[in-house]
């Protein structure tokens, strides 16, 4: 490590790390572009569900997810990252350009990459352990950050008001069958995958937490949370909203998903990102106006909670070689290729 720039290998440990966020089907629908002096974000629009995401933002999203998590991951190896969104106007693809700083690590920084490396989407029912307000602020206070709101769903009658629109836009989706036919390919599919869901990451039966379906993967094997046969979930849903709606407002938007669910797992939270509720038009104005007082733009939902103290550990989920998501700017003398690892310390 120089005095002024990380070193290849701290570049690439930072860009394993970064490739753990998690991405809508997890299709990891990112590219990324190594110089000497800045790492750049491609999207990667092959990678693109048409069906699930047709306007493209939860690939947007995904994206704004990785990228704080290499902001995370630098900052646990000592570089404060500065970031700066779509910097190209002439190439839609490149999301953003990162430069690295010296940074003086401190407790939260690891705690944070401790975090990331901890984190599971976990699908399952939750235990009947309320969420403490504490905790809700901090992840309200950390969204902000990003110029994101995170409002929490906890009133009864607010729930059962997402939970029909979550149960109608569900119901939308599943009489596609062009939806239909890419959730199957990229859901089930066996232990030596580098991509999708796995089957083992999947509930083998559908789950309906207090009225509010989680997504219908199909071919799952991952056995119920040990809850008590009439035991209430507690999870708390959050609906993370922006003013704007362009690009930028997007991947701030993930930015602020990430930064949610690092600070829920480090404080002991399971969580589950949730898009499917918002990828059916009329159903995400339907939340907009219920929980964002009909301004501002309903981005993702992320439900957090307490995973019983049975369950066992939700698998982690499978991620792509790092030699196939990133490439170095041309000129540049490369390092000589390795297997990227991490170390936060």
């Amino acid at each position: 490590m120089t005095r002024t720039r990380p070193d290849h290998e701290t570049v690439l440990d930072a860009l394993a790390l970064a490739c753990r966020a998690p991405s809508v089907h997890n299709t990891q629908p990112w590219r990324w572009l190594v110089g000497d002096r800045s790492v750049h974000l491609m999207a990667d629009p092959q990678r693109r569900v048409p069906a699930t995401d047709p306007d493209g933002r939860d690939l947007l999203i995904s994206c704004g997810g990785a990228l704080h998590h290499l902001e995370v991951a630098l900052a646990a190896f000592g570089w404060r990252a500065v970031t700066h969104l779509l910097p190209n106007p002439a190439e839609p693809e490149h999301l953003a350009a990162v430069q690295a700083y010296p940074h003086h690590t401190d407790a939260e920084d690891i705690a944070l990459v401790t975090a990331l490396d901890d984190r599971r989407t976990d699908r399952r029912a939750y235990s009947s352990w309320a969420v403490p307000t504490g905790h809700l602020d901090l992840m309200a206070r950390r969204a902000a950050d990003f110029g994101v709101v995170a409002v929490p769903v906890t009133d009864p009658v607010e729930r059962h008001q997402f939970a029909r629109a979550a149960a109608s836009a569900a119901r939308e989706q599943e009489a596609d069958p062009a939806y239909t036919s890419e959730l199957a390919f990229w859901a089930g599919r066996g232990r030596s995958t580098e991509e999708g869901v796995p089957a083992g990451a999947i509930p083998a039966r559908t789950v309906d937490v207090e009225g509010v379906p989680m997504r219908a993967f199909p071919a799952g094997s991952l056995a119920p949370s040990p809850t008590g046969e009439h035991e209430q979930d507690a999870s708390v849903l959050l609906v993370l909203g922006t003013t704007d709606d362009d690009e930028t407002a997007r991947l701030r938007a993930g930015q602020a998903a990430s930064a949610v669910l690092l600070t829920a797992t480090e404080l002991g939270l399971a969580t589950c990102p949730m898009s499917q509720p918002l990828e059916v038009p009329r159903h995400r104005e339907r939340i907009r106006d219920r929980f964002l007082d009909g301004v501002g733009h309903a981005q993702l939902v992320v439900r957090v909670g307490y995973a019983p103290t049975s369950a066992p550990a939700v698998p982690q989920s499978p991620r792509r070689p790092l030699a196939d998501v990133f490439a170095y700017l041309p000129g540049m003398a490369p390092a000589r290729p390795r297997a990227a690892g991490h170390r936060p310390g």
